[in-house]
């Protein structure tokens, strides 16, 4: 009686292995496509936020970019499939709220705001006419805090940026006579000169519509400053140009 020959099994080439892998790598990217926005509500769903997560997440303040820095990690709570950072909702609530207690300890004739970055300019400007507080769109020009022997110096207690980076100038000069600077950093920034970080999507101009509107109504209500707007006012439209993306 012949005996049965077992046929063994061959073994699988590098390239079905890596396959394989490329697979698996795929199906966790799709997972973790489905569940970001459930991870990021589930947070905050037993807190009271300033406003719905819904609308913290329609206007893009939570997303950073693929770049994190070492100063900005401690405010990330996760990357997304496609690289981008994830701010931590919940915590970046609570520093709008310090925010707003730092804020307010000047009057509005003490603080000044750059933003060099045009998709912050409706915002800073809407901050500015409403809570009368002085505002720089498109350029700050360098040494303004800082020469006296200029046309256009003038003295302030408090410098608000839009971005670390993009607003060097004004940042540098408020570094050089020790005036305070409140930044809003986004996970790419250094915050190396800034005294209050207040972590968020600073890219985006919806992103700075919700965060400078949030600004406005509790820095009011703090100083006793009577303000009519709205969300929409900040983050709808762009004055019929085409918003920045």
């Amino acid at each position: 009686m012949a005996e049965k020959k077992t046929k063994e099994k061959p073994e699988k080439s590098k390239k079905e292995l890596l396959l394989e892998k490329a697979k698996a790598l795929e199906e966790k990217i799709k997972e973790e496509k489905i569940d970001i926005k459930t991870k990021v509500k589930g947070e905050v769903e037993e807190k009271e936020l300033l406003v719905p997560i819904e609308d913290y997440l329609k206007a893009s303040t939570h997303l950073g970019t693929r770049v994190i820095t070492p100063d900005m990690r401690p405010f990330v709570y996760r990357r997304r499939a496609d690289g981008l950072a994830v701010f931590n909702t919940s915590l970046q609530d609570d520093k709008i709220r310090e925010a707003v207690e730092y804020l307010a300890k000047y009057a509005p004739e003490q603080i000044v705001v750059a933003c060099k970055r045009e998709a912050g300019w409706k915002a800073i400007e809407n901050f500015g006419r409403l809570l009368g507080i002085k505002v720089f769109t498109k350029k700050y020009p360098a040494g303004t805090l800082t020469n006296t022997n200029l046309e256009d110096f003038f003295e302030k207690d408090l410098i608000v940026i839009c971005d670390p980076w993009i607003d060097k100038n004004i940042l540098n000069d408020g570094n050089k006579v020790k005036i305070p600077v409140f930044g809003i950093c986004d996970t790419n920034n250094f915050t190396k000169g800034i005294d209050f970080i207040l972590p968020a999507n600073n890219k985006s101009y919806k992103s700075l519509g919700m965060i400078f509107y949030l600004l406005t109504k509790l820095y009011a209500e703090k100083r006793g400053i009577k303000v009519e707007t709205s969300i929409e006012e900040f983050v709808e439209g762009w004055d019929g140009l085409q918003p920045p993306q």
